[in-house]
């Protein structure tokens, strides 16, 4: 097949084709120009350099087709070049591409704001404004809990990733490569424990309760309850390992925001809309967070982040102390609305709970057959397995088992503190074949060791 002629989307064949080996001679010759031109530290998972794209493959420059369990970091959640996206997308561009809502707004803006209020979790009145990343949404909803509590110190979580700023770099738990060599970072941000169950010294059973106590006791003791603007948390930790939190710490660590006027941030940048199984992962113990934070999966593939929020607390911030030039881009902005129409119309919060019972199933086997899959966790289309010297939970690096992965054309991503996770996050649209292939060349590559 032709990659020159071919478009991408959902009509692409969906199926797994290897004409090369992986990288192949023409994704080969584009790296060469990468790495003369982009510096080392923009890393790649796999080079192969993509042209088209669409349901659950990516068609390379060699014309291989793999299967995408990626969803470029669950931003792709609806599939590349989505049909109501790309139509969107197409009518915009041709009637303008830029204006700065700051400047002259448009209507698509506030279309977004209205959805992300009545789609968030809670009934309250909320505001939202628009920007282009997750981590400047993270950093926006920081300055508006400072602004609004006239506090400053913030509390984050072991096993936290929240972005690559000055801010959320210092927001982030894991060092390498996220913060090696770029301190200074910034103040009065704090570090509590997270309820990590497979690795909870006195197992998971106690691991909410143990957790959440420690947590409050490190607020209560080294910085003081009244002094906290801010409590932000993932609601299951994504670059830190797919690490769901043990049931019953995020409702305890809410109840303690709340009674100390402390405002909780639900980082849903990696979470959010239908990934979980829900339309954000909140629902599941039905927190309702002060205010929320999405990108990824908002906009298929589009820039563009939502910082969301109690009216009260948006509304406290002066004229000017909000926005940026880019930050709710027409293009992103009618992208995202349709995001949210194919999510609704084609049912992919039930897509996603129907691909988590396939994941999970097999991947259960696949622990009861090969004792270095240590732990299973995940919800939805976000599902994890952390790799661990069988008989202990001694993390085994997942980059070679990726790798294998990788070269079957199966394109796989890791993760976790001790870089010995492997995170699935197919699009909501991949079929099912395409899915039970790619668990199958999974269980091939764990089985060679």
């Amino acid at each position: 097949m032709s990659t020159a002629t071919t478009q991408g989307g959902p009509e692409l064949p969906q199926e797994r084709r290897l004409v090369t080996e992986i990288p192949g001679p023409r994704s080969r010759e584009l790296f060469a120009r990468k790495q003369s031109a982009v510096p080392p530290g923009i890393g790649t998972t796999l080079p192969v350099f993509v042209t088209h794209a669409g349901g659950g493959v990516v068609v390379d420059a060699d014309g291989n087709s793999l299967i995408d369990f990626g969803s470029g970091i669950a931003v792709t959640s609806v599939g590349n070049a989505a049909p109501r996206v790309v139509e969107r997308v197409r009518r915009q561009v041709a009637d303008f591409t830029h204006t700065c809502f700051m400047v002259t707004p448009y209507e698509s803006y506030v279309a977004v704001c209205e959805k992300l209020n009545a789609l968030t979790p809670g009934d309250h009145d909320k505001r939202t404004f628009l920007v282009n990343s997750g981590a400047e949404a993270v950093e926006n909803a920081v300055k508006v809990a400072r602004h609004a509590t006239g506090r400053q110190a913030v509390v984050v979580f072991e096993h936290g990733y929240h972005g690559r700023t000055l801010l959320t770099m210092t927001l982030t738990a894991k060092n390498m490569p996220y913060k090696q060599g770029f301190g200074p970072f910034a103040p009065e941000v704090y570090r509590a424990p997270l309820a990590y169950p497979f690795r909870w010294p006195t197992g998971p059973d106690a691991c909410a309760e143990e957790a959440a106590a420690q947590a409050i006791d490190v607020i209560d003791k080294q910085i003081g309850a009244e002094n906290v603007a801010a409590v932000l948390i993932e609601p299951i930790a994504g670059e830190g390992g797919f690490v769901v939190p043990a049931r019953g710490f995020l409702p305890r660590i809410l109840e303690f925001c709340r009674a100390n006027g402390i405002v909780f941030i639900a980082d849903e940048v990696q979470t959010g809309f239908a990934r979980t199984g829900d339309l954000f992962a909140c629902e599941d113990e039905g927190i309702v967070p002060d205010i929320i934070c999405t990108a990824k999966g908002i906009a298929g593939g589009l820039p563009l982040a939502g910082v969301t929020g109690r009216a009260d607390l948006l509304d406290s911030v002066h004229v000017g102390g909000l926005g940026g030039t880019y930050g709710g881009n027409p293009l992103a902005c009618e992208a995202a609305l349709g995001v949210l129409e194919t999510i609704e119309q084609d049912k992919l919060v039930e897509r996603a709970r129907h691909i988590g019972e396939i994941m999970l199933a097999r991947l259960e086997a696949l622990k009861e057959r090969y004792p270095i899959v240590g732990d299973v966790r995940g919800r939805g289309a976000m599902v994890a397995i952390e790799l661990v010297k069988p008989g202990t939970k001694e993390p085994v690096p997942a980059g070679p088992i990726a790798a294998r992965c990788h070269a079957e054309g199966l394109l796989v991503l890791t993760a976790g503190t001790y870089g010995n996770v492997l995170r699935f996050l197919p699009p909501l649209v991949m079929p099912d074949h395409l899915l039970e292939e790619g668990l199958s060349i999974l269980e091939r590559a764990i089985s060679q060791g």
